[in-house]
Formats: structure tokens, C-alpha cells, sequence
């Protein structure tokens, strides 16, 4: 069994979905304090952050993940997708940062 591929349209219809919410609940610039360079991006980079290490020393290395190679692999993925999160992410939130003049 292969874990179930991700569909790129569904994918962007309930973030659409999601970011319609986030209008009707908090107006149209709701997202003026989640740009990079805001706390609530570097909200978002610790939180990711913060999740891959959990899953590296959660999951990752829990006795069930380690004897079954599809968990492992599957758990792997997860690790890799959130450290790749971070890394871009943190590229543009501290590009911001730098370039705003504001302390980092």
C-alpha cells in the first residue's frame, strides 16, 4: 500500500476555502500580520520547527515506525516536508526581516 496522492486542485480549493474564512471572520487584510517579516510568520517558522523535531523524535524513532519500513518511510516524508516548510519559510521571513531594518 502507497500513501494516497496529494491532489494539487483540492489542495488549493481548501486553502481558498480557508482564506475566504479568515476574510469573513477578520476583513480583507487579515493577512497584513502574517507577511514575512511579522511575528506571526515567525510564529508559523517555530511551529514548524518545532514539529519536525517532534516528529524526528516522536515518531521517527518510536520501536512500532522503526520495525515497519512503510510507516518509516512514511514518517520520513513528514519529517522532510516540514523541514523543507522551514527552510522557506525562514528564507523569506529573514529576507524580510533584513530588509525592513527591524531587528531580527
Amino acid at each position: 500500500m502507497s500513501a494516497p496522492a496529494i491532489n494539487p486542485l483540492e489542495a488549493e480549493q481548501e486553502r481558498q476555502r480557508l482564506v475566504n474564512e479568515l476574510i469573513a471572520e477578520h476583513g480583507p487584510n487579515w493577512s497584513e500580520q502574517y507577511k514575512p517579516g511579522s511575528f506571526g510568520c515567525h510564529e508559523l517558522l517555530d511551529r514548524a520547527s518545532l514539529t519536525s523535531d517532534m516528529v524526528e523524535q516522536l515518531v521517527l524513532s518510536h520501536p512500532a515506525c522503526l520495525r515497519n519500513a512503510e510507516w518509516y518511510a512514511l514518517a520520513e516524508q513528514a519529517a522532510a516536508a516540514l523541514q523543507e516548510l522551514y527552510q522557506r519559510v525562514g528564507a523569506e521571513h529573514l529576507d524580510d526581516d533584513e530588509g525592513s531594518g527591524e531587528p531580527s
